[in-house]
């Protein structure tokens, strides 16, 4: 390993032409940016982050409203530290439970609660405003194909999101 950083620190550097650098620019602009578009109306009106909604939105969508926390980290894009600091504060407001998966002990499902389920149906609307308004409304078909397969090819699309 000591020897590819090695060669890789010895490499030329492969500068950004100017079409790289304003792809380069958007990237970084659409990944710093757009997430507080999203999760100030949350806040605002639900009281919860961008974060915490999609907790919430991806167990509401599983199977008996209930996933390993495990796959539920990966699809909401944190830790599972993180995660389970969210879902701990979650069952203090009644929104989550969590039990041993029944099929593995290993594992630790997290269940949405009929209160949770109530949040995220009065978060959705707001969240798929935000998202039509920062994002998706100024876009055009070919745009959302072009984002969907961009992302794919940098694989941070989850396959179970597709």
């Amino acid at each position: 390993m000591a020897e590819t950083q090695e060669n890789a620190a010895s490499a030329p550097v492969r500068w950004l032409d100017p079409a790289e650098k304003d792809a380069w620019t958007g990237l970084v602009s659409l990944v710093y940016l757009l997430p507080p578009s999203l999760e100030g109306p949350l806040h605002k009106e639900c009281g919860i982050t961008l974060f915490e909604y999609l907790v919430l939105s991806h167990v509401s969508e599983a199977p008996g409203r209930r996933l390993r926390m495990s796959e539920l980290a990966f699809l909401a894009n944190g830790s599972l530290s993180r995660l389970s600091n969210v879902v701990k504060r979650f069952e203090q407001r009644g929104w989550m439970e969590r039990s041993p998966d029944p099929e593995d002990g290993r594992y630790t499902i997290a269940a949405l609660t009929d209160a949770g389920f109530d949040l995220v149906r009065a978060a959705a609307p707001v969240h798929v405003r935000a998202v039509r308004e920062a994002a998706l409304d100024r876009l055009d078909a070919d745009d959302h194909a072009a984002l969907a397969r961009i992302a794919e090819k940098l694989r941070v699309r989850p396959v179970d999101l597709a």
